[in-house]
C-alpha cells in the first residue's frame, strides 16, 4: 500500500507539471512515433474495481477521466487531479460494455454487440436518465464492436467491427451512428488489413480493434488492436498510414485511447489474465506535432 502510495505521488507531480488537462520485432518501428515517445509515460495503477477497464474518455472541464469495465453497468470518473479519487453510478445491469465518449452533456457507452447506451444526469448531478439504441441485427447476423470515437467531420458516431459478419480477412468496415436520430449506416469506410499485415511484414493478420480515438492536433485515427499489441494509423477515412508494435511487457492489455484537446495521449490496459492490475497511461506529444 505504501508503495502504491509512492506511485501515486510521483503521478500526481508528473501530472501537474506537465499542462495536462481531458514485443518490439520485425522492422523494428515500435515505439518510434513522431508525435510520442511510448516508452516514457505518466503512468496511474487503478484500483481493483477497475481492472477489466475496457473504455475511456478525458473530461476537460475538471481534467478526469470517464471509464467503464467489462460486464460491469458503472460509469466511472477518475480525478486525475484529487488523489485519483475514483467515483461511480450504476446505469445498467450486467453487459459486454466496450468503449465510452462524451458529448454535448451525454455520455454514449457502446455494448459489443452495437447497441449504443445514453446516460444523462440530472442538473443537481445525483440522478442517471438512461436509454437504449438497439443495433439493427438481421437475423443470426452476429457483430462484434469495441470501439466508438465521435467524428465531428461526419457530424456522427463511428463504430469499427472487430468482428463483422460480411468482412472478410483483408478488411474491416466502420459503421455511423447518428445521435440525434439514432440511425446506424454501415460501411461507413473499410480498413485494408493487408496494409497492416505488409507494414508488420506478415503474409496475413488479425487485426481486432479494441480502441479508437482522433488525435485532435493531426485528425490521423488512431486504432488499438489488444490481440496483437497494435497501434494502427490512419486518416479520418480509415486509410492505412502506419503501424507500431506496442511492448506486451508495458502495455499489458491495451482497451482504451484518447486524447485532450491540446494532443496529449491517454491509453488504458487491463489487467488480463497474466497481471494483477490495469494501468492508465498519458503520454505528452512531441514539439512537433
Amino acid at each position: 500500500m505504501h508503495n502504491r502510495h509512492l506511485i501515486y505521488i510521483l503521478f500526481v507531480f508528473i501530472f501537474l507539471h506537465s499542462n495536462i488537462g481531458c514485443a518490439n520485432k520485425n522492422n523494428g518501428n515500435a515505439l518510434f512515433l513522431k508525435e510520442y515517445d511510448l516508452n516514457q509515460p505518466s503512468q496511474l495503477i487503478l484500483n481493483d474495481q477497475l481492472l477489466e477497464i475496457s473504455g475511456i474518455c478525458f473530461y476537460p472541464k475538471d481534467s478526469s477521466v470517464f471509464a467503464i469495465s467489462d460486464e460491469k453497468g458503472y460509469l466511472y470518473k477518475i480525478h486525475l487531479t484529487k488523489n485519483f479519487l475514483i467515483e461511480k453510478w450504476k446505469f445498467d445491469k450486467t453487459h459486454d460494455f466496450e468503449d465510452v465518449y462524451f458529448l454535448d452533456s451525454t455520455f454514449y457507452v457502446l455494448e459489443s454487440n452495437g447497441n449504443i447506451h445514453t446516460i444523462n444526469f440530472s442538473e443537481k448531478g445525483d440522478t442517471i436518465f438512461t436509454r437504449k439504441n438497439v443495433f439493427p441485427a438481421k437475423g443470426k447476423n452476429k457483430n462484434e464492436f469495441e470501439s466508438l470515437y465521435y467524428d465531428e467531420q461526419r457530424k456522427a458516431f463511428i463504430l469499427i467491427c472487430k468482428d463483422c459478419q460480411g468482412d472478410k480477412k483483408s478488411s474491416l468496415t466502420a459503421w455511423g451512428y447518428d445521435p440525434l436520430t439514432g440511425i446506424y449506416t454501415p460501411a461507413v469506410f473499410t480498413i485494408n488489413v493487408d496494409a497492416i499485415a505488409k507494414k508488420t511484414g506478415k503474409e496475413e493478420i488479425k487485426f481486432k480493434p479494441s480502441a479508437a480515438a482522433i488525435n485532435p492536433k493531426t485528425r490521423d485515427l488512431w486504432i488499438l488492436s489488444a490481440v496483437n499489441h497494435l497501434l494502427v494509423v490512419t486518416d479520418g477515412n480509415g486509410i492505412f498510414k502506419d503501424a507500431f508494435y506496442l511492448n506486451p511487457g508495458k502495455f499489458t492489455q491495451p482497451e482504451g485511447i484518447s486524447f485532450t484537446p491540446w494532443g496529449d495521449l491517454l491509453i488504458s490496459n487491463e489487467a488480463g489474465s497474466k497481471y494483477n492490475v490495469a494501468t492508465l497511461f498519458i503520454f505528452k506529444p512531441k514539439k512537433i506535432i
